[in-house]
């Protein structure tokens, strides 16, 4: 039924061949009106960005010595936990290894 089409013969090739030039003319035609969606940038969000910008930043404004301590996570029973960075189950500390109650990640630290 499907053998021979009229006026052109129909092969895996001439398919994937088509198939390619209709996609990429489907890409063509979607990707400007995609790109027009963001509309462009205010200006007074502008200037806000620059006088942010000129501000002088103090690392000592908060209090804080300028050193980034971890916030440290405590458990219902007291003991000191990490969170796993494969299952992200709670790691407990043991000795100086640091292992997943899950799955046995360990690091030492």
């Amino acid at each position: 039924m499907f053998d021979k089409l009229q006026g052109s013969s129909l092969d895996r090739r001439s398919f994937l061949r088509g198939s390619a030039m209709f996609a990429a003319a489907i890409g063509v035609a979607v990707l400007p009106a995609s790109a027009q969606q963001q509309p462009p940038p205010k200006p007074e969000d502008e200037e806000k960005k620059k006088e942010k910008e000129k501000e002088p930043k103090d690392p000592f404004a908060d209090g804080e010595s300028g050193k980034q301590e971890e916030k440290k996570l405590i458990d219902a029973e007291g003991r000191e936990y990490r969170v796993c960075p494969q299952c992200a189950y709670n790691m407990y500390k043991q000795g100086r290894m640091w292992v997943c109650e899950n799955c046995g990640y360990s690091y030492v630290e």
